[in-house]
């Protein structure tokens, strides 16, 4: 699999007409699915100065070219997808979401908290456990043609994230590897309080928005939600084993992760002339059809 790393490609963020007539429940009409994947983008621009400040903490002391040269890739695609998310967030706060509220809070625990109080070798064990959940979830997402019933503009830009997960999923683990000599203790632990948290939080904005929304009958709406996440062949419960591959003492992300949809992503795009639109339709019809 190490045979599948990709180059990671530094692209300027397309436009996604993030500021068009996109549907409130722009997810199938279906209120959980589209909360779920907006109370997620809703922490991502932070979420990603985060990642950079924590990789950042170790630059200056990689020797290594090539991760060098990694590193500043990394840096651009996460402050493009703060961007586009900052967007994104923008509808979020025109429908009455407490963005700001909701941002303030998580920066006082990821930088106030954790960045405060915490090893640094421990807040890029975090990252990189991050790092490892968005990139199983690029690989699953879109290779079980999960964003078929989604708004085009929002199922694309979570295919362009997607694939600059992928591209640059292994960087934060090999800098805390290779430079911070993070121990496989550090790695399952932090791991382990991301895999909780970090849904946990997820929820808390979701039952926020759901109340903004006026979504009635809610008991109802989070069991068939938390059915499709969580219930035998639900969401994650088919990513369980790419999830579970971090926990050995060997992993390494470029051994795990199907990368057929990545490369026709990647084909669609270059072939459109970088039309991220029609490069996540394209793969949406394929996957939907096989």
């Amino acid at each position: 699999m190490d045979g599948d790393r990709q180059r990671i490609m530094p692209r300027k963020a397309p436009d996604f007409g993030l500021d068009g007539d996109i549907p409130r429940y722009w997810f199938g009409g279906d209120p959980f699915k589209t909360r779920f994947f907006d109370a997620m983008s809703l922490l991502f621009p932070e979420g990603e100065r985060f990642f950079i400040a924590c990789v950042r903490d170790f630059r200056d002391q990689v020797t290594d070219p090539k991760l060098q040269a990694e590193i500043k890739d990394f840096i651009y695609q996460e402050g493009q997808h703060g961007m586009v998310h900052t967007r994104f967030n923008d509808r979020l706060k025109a429908q009455g979401i407490a963005v700001d509220v909701i941002l303030k809070r998580q920066v006082d625990i990821m930088f106030g908290f954790f960045r405060k109080r915490f090893p640094r070798t421990y807040t890029l064990g975090q990252t990189a456990a991050a790092e490892h959940m968005t990139a199983l979830m690029a690989h699953g997402f879109f290779s079980t043609g999960l964003f078929k019933d989604a708004d085009p503009r929002i199922r694309a830009m979570y295919a362009w994230h997607a694939v600059e997960e992928i591209e640059h999923k292994a960087v934060a683990f090999d800098v805390l590897q290779k430079v911070a000599k993070g121990g496989y203790f550090t790695r399952v632990l932090s791991m382990l309080q991301v895999a909780l948290t970090f849904p946990l939080h997820v929820f808390a904005i979701m039952a926020h928005m759901f109340k903004v929304d006026g979504v009635q009958n809610r008991g109802r709406v989070w069991l068939r939600g938390l059915w499709w996440l969580y219930g035998p062949g639900g969401l994650y419960p088919r990513l369980m084993p790419h999830f579970l591959a971090y926990l050995k003492p060997g992993f390494h992300p470029w051994k795990h992760g199907e990368m057929d949809v990545y490369r026709q992503w990647r084909q669609a795009y270059d072939r459109s002339g970088g039309n991220a639109i029609l490069a996540s339709d394209e793969v949406i019809a394929s996957t939907a059809a096989a």
